[in-house]
């Protein structure tokens, strides 16, 4: 087969758990091309140029700056000229399989133009995040019609979740049938615990105090915020670590400052790290991590969760979406409850509520070492038996042949 892989997010330029799936499903069903003659080709975002012999990478620029009327609308028309350019910059293909609404322009245009099937892995559904308005303004219109485009166009899809397998069905209307669940994956050699003192000193973490860790970028979907007011109820004594940068938009950015610097007010221990950590430090920081925390309000897998349990550091997680198949509630960590205020709403119904639990969950770990340290064996352990990328690449591939062979390929 000819693979064509169409993203945003592509090495060096990841941001995000799809960047992070992206760059390594990718790099594994190259691999596995090399004994089943596949040839794989990655149209993203940026300058990136590889050529081997059975993967090469084309990063694709937006030529012009168009002067958008609604400064809101500038990355979505950046966005639409790179789709126009990858769609004529693919040749030929067998199969397109495009990740995030940002590519499915193009995928749903090489779709037509080149008869290959189309897929779609589902890392999230647009109408579930109504805080990307403060991002894209009235484009969050645009960028929600796109995937509902895509959607109804595709030949299959693949959804990192039995959650969001739901939702597909349950948001877009696509029959359960084109749909097949493929959880995400992470490298079990690379993730793993490693343990350098210099590590949390360099960013001035107290070896004799225990500290929480939060790994994410600033926006509402992960949670932050609730955190920070969680925080004020925790253990005095917490350390609470946020490796948190790449906020949605200035004004959020400026309001994670101010909460910070009110929680610092209090007395609490807050240090935060407002840039994107070398996967290196963030592997010890999970490693040194008393207990690792992800209190997002939306995530429809959350592979933040795998890295950490891989490092055998157990989790404190929101009860939702693609969480509760990964986090395995009181075996390798808590799952706080969470009810949302509505279908349309994903902010929590009482956020005074869920900051309480959220503190109640850490706090409870916090006082019992035991316990903890056989969370953290059976959280490595889980890891290793399902969510190696090898595992995922080849469910993958055949998911590919299946279609290719249904298309009459």
């Amino acid at each position: 087969m000819h693979i064509a892989i169409l993203t945003n997010e592509y090495p060096p330029h990841i941001y995000g758990g799809a960047g992070v799936h992206v760059d390594y499903l990718t790099r594994e069903i190259a691999r596995l091309a090399e004994d089943n003659n596949h040839t794989v080709k990655v149209l993203c975002f940026g300058e990136q140029k590889i050529a081997a012999p059975h993967l090469t990478v084309q990063g694709i620029t937006a030529p012009v700056k168009l002067a958008a009327p609604d400064p809101h609308h500038q990355r979505l028309l950046d966005t639409l000229q790179r789709n126009i350019i990858m769609t004529a910059a693919l040749k030929k293909a067998d199969l397109i399989h495009c990740h995030t609404w940002y590519t499915h322009l193009a995928g749903c245009l090489l779709k037509q133009l080149l008869g290959a099937p189309l897929v779609l892995t589902t890392h999230s559904l647009e109408p579930q995040r109504p805080w990307k308005q403060e991002q894209l303004g009235s484009g969050y219109r645009v960028s929600t019609w796109l995937e509902r485009t895509a959607y109804s166009n595709a030949d299959g899809i693949i959804a990192v979740s039995q959650a969001m397998r739901h939702d597909v069905h349950e948001i877009y209307g696509v029959p359960l049938e084109r749909v097949r669940v493929i959880y995400n994956g992470i490298d079990i050699n690379t993730y793993r615990r490693t343990l350098d003192p210099a590590v949390p000193a360099y960013y001035r973490i107290d070896p004799a105090r225990p500290f929480l860790l939060f790994v994410g970028r600033i926006t509402h979907q992960k949670g932050i915020f609730h955190l920070l007011r969680a925080a004020g109820l925790m253990d005095p004594n917490l350390q609470v670590v946020l490796c948190a940068s790449d906020p949605d938009t200035p004004h959020i950015g400026r309001e994670m400052a101010a909460r910070v610097e009110e929680l610092k007010q209090t007395g609490r221990s807050v240090i935060w790290i407002p840039h994107f950590l070398p996967r290196e430090d963030l592997i010890r920081l999970y490693s040194h991590a008393t207990l690792f925390i992800c209190p997002s309000i939306y995530e429809p897998f959350g592979i933040i969760n795998l890295e950490a349990m891989a490092c055998g550091t157990p989790v404190v997680a929101a009860a939702v979406g693609g969480i509760k198949e990964v986090v395995r509630d009181e075996e390798t960590g808590l799952l706080v409850p969470f009810e949302p205020k509505g279908p349309d709403n994903p902010e929590p119904k009482d956020p005074r509520r869920y900051a309480r639990d959220l503190a109640a969950a850490v706090n409870r770990l916090l006082a019992a070492p035991e316990v903890r340290q056989k969370m953290g064996r059976r959280a490595r352990q889980v890891v290793e038996e399902q969510f190696s990328w090898t595992s995922v690449a080849r469910q993958t591939l055949d998911y590919y042949a299946t279609l290719v062979e249904a298309a009459g390929g």
